[in-house]
């Protein structure tokens, strides 16, 4: 006598089991996770606080970078050329040794012309820089 059974026979799948593909999600959720937060922060930056100044800024040192929207840099209101400004910021900071430069870009100025100013900042080595700005209205 012959057996019947549904061993051999063959059947088509009418359902898919996703467990392992949602593994696979929860494993990449978790690996985004852990390495989003080391990208921001890529850039290096030294935050100045409070608790590392040794003396306060004096108003009298507080010099002022202003850029207007035409891109016209002014040093303490006296129009300077971008080549020139490294060395009449060196010519202050020879007679103010501890020098403080406030910058004061135009809100529709091009990154680029205030990463530049920056740059001449760095070049000569002032290490006190601010950037002025406006609270959202």
């Amino acid at each position: 006598m012959r057996r019947y059974t549904d061993k051999n026979s063959f059947s088509t799948l009418n359902e898919i089991n996703i467990t392992p593909m949602l593994d696979l999600c929860f494993v990449l959720l978790v690996i985004f996770m852990v390495t989003t937060p080391l990208l921001e922060n890529s850039i290096d930056l030294v935050v100045p606080t409070s608790a590392t100044a040794t003396t306060p800024v004096e108003p009298g040192q507080v010099q002022v970078i202003s850029i207007d929207k035409n891109e016209v840099i002014k040093l303490n209101n006296d129009i300077v050329a971008l080549d020139n400004l490294a060395d009449a910021l060196r010519v202050l900071q020879e007679k103010k040794p501890n020098l403080a430069v406030v910058v004061r870009p135009h809100k529709e100025l091009p990154v680029q012309k205030f990463v530049n100013i920056m740059d001449v900042l760095n070049k000569v080595k002032i290490g006190k820089v601010g950037v002025v700005t406006q609270p959202d209205e």
